[in-house]
């Protein structure tokens, strides 16, 4: 997993909404039921206007979109005690804790700079253990004259960690936040929270699809040492549901017959994971277990319109299994989701992943998960993490 060093850097600057907390999926929940009392319906549309904004900004932003008869100081007034009750429910971004716990472990200095008021960022943070600790300093956006897209609070951040600009790495979802950090004259590695807009991140050094996919040691600092035979074990988690008629193109575009799986009941596990190849264990109720490979996303190549769930069980069926009850323990990730070239690249990949999934899943740390008791959760009806 070796890459070549871009620049060395001394220190990481986190952004924290979007970036290493879920905060997008409380936003979206508290304002679909506000929105309700102004019989107007959240359904995402605008949340590119919010995200990286201070929250006065994201508030006017809503009451203009909306037309909601009250000043954007109101609606704030409004909604944050809605979003205080609900902070104990923000989930980390995936490979998040993985990332502070390193860094942490390494002796990498870190600083959180976000938008967010000081309150509500020691809120958030107070529900994970060891972060708080783990930042020598936290920069809120009530705390300097211009949150981002000015570059004053990653300037206060590095400041506060007595480094210079040059030599700071910092780690963005948002396009404010990209612009901050360039103008703070740092390193900057995007995040995009939203999918399928990487291509308005040209600003940024470095774009990556998830936590998942950072290499340190391509900014000077101590590469991650889990990556296990071109795989990143996870913390298992799980999916079932019956076999259902895809989009064809599996087997006769590709030549490889995918099992495709409905995304109702499951969404949030959807859009809790990030978009990329992943691996495990598949169980069908009138077969058996298998090796599997699995994509989740917009299958670009493709285009879907809707984030999919595409598992490849990893075996010569003689017949199809339209119906049948197909439960999945994912169990390692692989890859980012990336756009090819041609068809015939896509198809080589695809195959590579493959052969990946199989080799690894005869390592004792992924075989053990082929196991009846590993799939019971799942036979009740539970989607989620083991």
């Amino acid at each position: 997993m070796m890459n070549s060093i871009r620049k060395l850097v001394s220190c990481v600057i986190l952004d924290l909404d979007g970036t290493l907390v879920n905060t997008d999926g409380i936003v979206s929940e508290v304002l679909k039921v506000y929105l309700v009392k102004y019989e107007k319906k959240w359904d995402g549309r605008e949340a590119h206007k919010i995200i990286g904004k201070t929250p006065i900004e994201a508030a006017a932003a809503i009451v203009e979109d909306y037309e909601l008869p009250l000043s954007k100081e109101d609606l704030l007034s409004e909604i944050s005690p809605m979003f205080s009750d609900q902070w104990c429910k923000l989930k980390a971004l995936p490979g998040a804790y993985r990332l502070v716990k390193h860094l942490r472990g390494h002796g990498v200095k870190m600083a959180l700079a976000s938008n967010s008021p000081l309150a509500s960022i020691e809120t958030k943070i107070s529900y994970h253990n060891n972060w708080k600790e783990s930042f020598a300093a936290i920069v809120a956006g009530d705390e300097v004259k211009a949150g981002k897209p000015s570059p004053e609070i990653f300037l206060e951040a590095s400041k506060r960690l007595n480094i210079d600009p040059s030599k700071c790495l910092v780690i963005e979802d948002s396009l404010p936040g990209i612009a901050a950090a360039k103008a703070a004259k740092m390193e900057v590695v995007a995040v995009p929270s939203l999918p399928k807009q990487s291509h308005l991140y040209t600003d940024a050094d470095e774009v990556i699809n998830s936590l998942f996919d950072l290499r340190p040691e391509k900014w000077g600092l101590p590469p991650f040492e889990d990556w296990i035979n071109g795989t990143l074990p996870l913390e298992p988690w799980y999916i079932g549901g019956p076999v259902i008629k895809g989009y064809g193109r599996g087997s006769k575009v590709l030549g490889i017959p995918t099992a495709n799986l409905s995304v109702e009941g499951y969404e949030t596990v959807l859009s809790e994971n990030p978009a990329g190849v992943y691996f495990g264990w598949a169980k069908l109720s009138n077969h058996g277990f298998y090796k599997m490979a699995m994509s989740i996303g917009w299958n670009p190549y493709f285009n879907n319109t809707e984030k999919t769930i595409e598992p490849w069980l990893l075996h010569k069926f003689d017949k199809d299994f339209y119906g049948e009850e197909l439960h999945l323990i994912i169990v390692g990730y692989i890859r980012p989701e990336v756009n090819f070239p041609s068809l015939e690249s896509l198809i080589e990949k695809i195959h590579e992943d493959g052969k990946i999934a199989e080799n690894a899943l005869e390592l004792p740390l992924y075989a053990k998960y082929k196991d009846e008791k590993y799939f019971k959760s799942i036979s009740h009806g539970q989607n989620g993490h083991l």
